[in-house]
């Protein structure tokens, strides 16, 4: 069994995390420290796995699995696809049925009431009401900043298992078939926080299986900055600025549901199709050093 690194990598993270999630039962998922810092823990879980791998099972050097921390010019291009995801999802979110332009951000407001303080609320609206009418872009740099600096930390806990010992151990297979299998297993990975509501509160269930075709439909573009960059920095990089900049498509629309709206709904997968189009056409018929085969 121990030849099949794919199948141990799969099998060791799944018990690591089913045993970790036993802290939910004393600290649920209510946006509480705790809580947060819990979930911060759990994006570390596929490179600790990784690492127990590598290090002490297969005595295997890390730049084997893709973890160097040499500089390249495509975590520039990685920092900014998932801004150009928010955009995209945002305008297809407005042609939804019930879905609206929300220029005084009322419901988005409204959604951040659910998780603040009224003191906190009042001082957000403060503060917001000189940038009403910019803060898609004043949160896309925000999202840029954060997303390449704090967010790529923990993002790169779960690249270094996802884009590192996973897509490593699954070599030579094609480029959407390795994307597809992570896909699935990132996924499912995820059950255990969407059940309590992250990404989908109104909908844990029907969660679990929306945020495995999400994944499936990301895992291109985070092997393909992988590939580019030389490193699963590239990965956590498009992964960090993806989790800063989740909200900006919401920010000035009102109507929909966590199925519909937003990057990890409906709205989000039609914008993630067009991106893996424009993706294939630009590493088919423009770049030279082609990695999708």
């Amino acid at each position: 069994m121990l030849k099949n690194k794919s199948l141990v990598f799969i099998v060791l993270l799944y018990v690591m995390t089913a045993l970790y999630s036993l802290l939910y039962l004393k600290f649920p998922l209510k946006y509480n420290g705790m809580a947060l810092a819990i979930t911060v823990f759990y994006m570390f879980l596929p490179l600790i796995a990784a690492l127990i791998l590598q290090v002490i099972i297969y005595k295997e050097p890390l730049s084997a699995i893709n973890i160097n921390f040499k500089w390249s010019n495509w975590y520039f291009i990685a920092a900014l696809a998932p801004i150009l995801l928010a955009f995209i999802t945002f305008g297809i979110s407005l042609v939804i049925p019930g879905v609206s332009f929300d220029p005084d951000m009322a419901a988005f407001l409204d959604k951040m009431a659910k998780g603040i303080t009224p003191e906190q609320l009042a001082k957000a609206k403060v503060q917001l009401e000189p940038l009403k009418n910019y803060m898609m872009l004043v949160a896309s740099v925000q999202a840029v900043i954060f997303g390449m600096t704090i967010n790529t930390i923990a993002a790169f806990g779960e690249e270094a298992g996802w884009r590192g010992f996973l897509l490593s151990s699954l070599e030579p297979r094609n480029f959407y078939t390795a994307s597809i299998i992570i896909g699935v297993v990132w996924g499912f990975w995820h059950a255990p926080v969407i059940l309590q509501g992250h990404n989908y509160p109104d909908h844990p269930v029907i969660g679990v299986f929306m945020m495995v075709v999400w994944t499936i439909l990301l895992s291109p573009f985070l092997i393909y900055f992988t590939k580019k960059s030389g490193s699963v920095i590239g990965a956590a990089v498009f992964h960090g600025v993806l989790n800063a900049s989740a909200g900006i498509p919401l920010m000035y629309i009102k109507g929909g549901n966590d199925l519909t709206v937003g990057v990890t709904g409906v709205a989000g997968f039609a914008a993630l199709l067009i991106m893996n189009i424009l993706l294939f056409v630009y590493d088919r018929y423009v770049d030279k050093n082609k990695i999708i085969n």
